[in-house]
């Protein structure tokens, strides 16, 4: 495959795994910020390989080989991130846009054994998981930081939003995996919650919170 296939195939993957429908070719362009008409030609060509599904004007899915080579594709990214962060001390918010470059590699021998450097992680420095050399992907039980009750706790385990501008909104506030956050009280005015966080107390909007997984400690 091409750059250009392989990114059009983690599209479609990222925008299928929130919806169990197919997905429409201007939900694809919007993502990839291109034409309908470049991604009609472009499903043409996945469709003739092979990897996706695709008839006029009812949306677009993953074959079974084309899901398995889009996960390929998502898992050598997210060991990217996680070989740029714990070997090469960049930070959260730095190692996606060189990870997008890194994700092309085609050798797939250096990226089991990049697998097995870092120890097989199961997730990313972002807390998305890694899916191993066949494809699975461990299930992780999660939810949203706004769906949490007033009084109860969460453990930070990922975040929705992995932008350059997040991380550092994030860092800011001392906030990342593993930090632990006690609902305080949620305003039912502008649905901003009051929580406690190492330690500290803060204010943040629903969109934030929206934004942050947990786990019910």
């Amino acid at each position: 495959m091409t750059f250009s296939e392989e990114n059009y195939l983690k599209a479609i993957y990222h925008l299928t795994s929130v919806t169990d429908y197919e997905v429409s070719t201007n939900a694809i362009a919007e993502m990839m910020e291109t034409k309908a008409s470049s991604v009609t030609d472009m499903m043409k060509k996945l469709g003739e390989k092979g990897l996706v599904n695709y008839k006029k004007y009812q949306g677009v899915s993953l074959t079974d080989k084309g899901r398995l080579s889009a996960k390929m594709i998502v898992r050598k990214h997210r060991l990217w991130e996680v070989f740029l962060v714990e070997k090469l001390n960049f930070s959260w918010d730095e190692v996606h846009d060189i990870a997008e470059q890194l994700e092309h590699i085609k050798s797939e021998k250096l990226i089991n054994k990049l697998d097995d450097f870092l120890g097989n992680p199961t997730e990313d420095p972002h807390g998305d998981p890694i899916p191993d050399a066949q494809g699975k992907i461990a299930n992780t039980d999660k939810q949203l930081l706004s769906e949490l009750a007033e009084n109860q706790i969460g453990i930070c385990v990922g975040v929705k939003d992995s932008s350059a501008e997040f991380l550092k909104y994030l860092d800011k506030q001392a906030i990342s995996l593993g930090s632990k956050f006690e609902i305080i009280s949620k305003e039912r005015f502008d649905l901003s919650i009051k929580i406690r966080v190492n330690g500290t107390e803060l204010t943040i909007s629903n969109k934030i919170a929206s934004n942050l997984f947990v786990k019910r400690d």
